[in-house]
């Protein structure tokens, strides 16, 4: 399914978020700046959007994307991400405590096996090391009936329009609502080799920044 649509990826992502996916990864990078990491896994990295604002925002760390599309990691090439890795997140082709800091944005939500998942994120992590999990969330208040609306009526049919693939979204309104937010989210995180889990929600909560560190590690 994504192979299919990893050439109008990037246009239908930023046209169906407004512009919002910049700013959320924009914050999400500045976010990993301040933790100083030499090495960097950005996992599910897709077009290799957040693994190029980590590149711009460190320039003298190794910034690893992985992904286990090969269509997504030969656009995130051509846009300029230096080291692309074919890899499945559930067995990922690296040693233990390998990095400083585990980045996955909106692909944790797609993996097969959350707590899985998360158990090789905190594996390859280091000692001391840090995990940022960025994805859609669903808003409270006043904003959900219309964020739903939006989602399971108008969503579709828009990428429809851009990717031709309607049928690969069709699943994305379902997997956002089935996928832990907050406090929820945060629990499962910690449940699975992290610690001092927080949750930055973003936009109103349509997307959620969550932060970990390794279980143990202050």
């Amino acid at each position: 399914m994504f192979g299919r649509i990893a050439q109008r990826y990037d246009l239908a992502n930023h046209l169906l978020s407004g512009g919002a996916d910049f700013l959320w990864r924009r914050r999400a990078a500045k976010m990993i700046e301040g933790w100083r990491p030499k090495h960097v896994l950005d996992l599910a990295t897709g077009s290799g959007d957040l693994a190029l604002a980590l590149q711009r925002r460190l320039p003298e760390a190794t910034i690893v994307a992985a992904d286990f599309s090969p269509e997504m990691l030969e656009v995130a090439r051509r846009k300029g991400v230096r080291e692309t890795v074919l890899a499945d997140a559930l067995r990922l082709p690296f040693a233990d405590g390998s990095f400083d800091c585990v980045t996955v944005a909106f692909g944790l939500r797609n993996m097969a096996d959350w707590n899985l998942a998360l158990r090789e994120m905190a594996r390859v992590l280091r000692s001391g090391g840090h995990l940022l999990v960025l994805d859609f969330s669903m808003p409270v208040g006043t904003l959900r009936p219309g964020y739903r609306f939006y989602l399971h009526r108008c969503l579709p049919l828009l990428a429809s329009i851009v990717t031709g693939q309607k049928e690969a979204y069709d699943y994305l309104a379902g997997s956002i609502e089935k996928f832990p937010t907050g406090d929820e989210m945060i629990r499962l995180i910690e449940e699975n080799g992290f610690a001092l889990g927080a949750a930055r929600p973003l936009t109103g909560g349509i997307a959620t920044i969550y932060t970990a560190g390794k279980s143990g590690n202050r």
